[in-house]
């Protein structure tokens, strides 16, 4: 059950998360990774209960778009999941939205640091032929 926007792909993640339904997630979001640079949103919004094999679930998703120059990005974490990844450590691996579109929006957003890096190394450069 995967909607896709463009070059992002939604995926709801279900209320309960067992062993099988991870599969079958991981089966889905496994055709995401046939393309190079996948960005994929897991909307966390139906999750009742989170667990340790809920969290390596998303560890292998991002892992495995990680691979492919992509990312993953979680939305409508519940705060008692949120609290889980903060406590394991696993919320620094993920930006983390309120909601499904804000995620796939902060796809399409140009990365301000990356092309502010570019802008400066650009004068600096241009500063020393200047000088040269």
């Amino acid at each position: 059950m995967a909607a896709q926007s463009g070059y992002v792909v939604v995926k709801h993640l279900p209320e309960t998360f067992g062993r099988s339904q991870q599969r079958l997630c991981f089966a889905e979001v496994e055709n995401c990774f046939t393309i190079d640079r996948p960005c994929i949103v897991l909307d966390c919004s139906r999750v009742r209960h989170m667990d340790r094999s809920a969290i390596h679930f998303l560890l292998c998703c991002l892992e495995e778009a990680m691979k492919r120059n992509g990312d993953v990005k979680l939305a409508a974490l519940p705060a008692e999941s949120r609290g889980l990844l903060e406590v394991t450590g696993v919320d620094r691996l993920f930006e983390v939205f309120d909601t499904s579109a804000e995620a796939v929006t902060s796809f399409r957003q140009p990365n301000v640091d990356a092309e502010l890096n570019i802008y400066i190394t650009g004068s600096s450069h241009r500063r020393s032929e200047n000088a040269a």
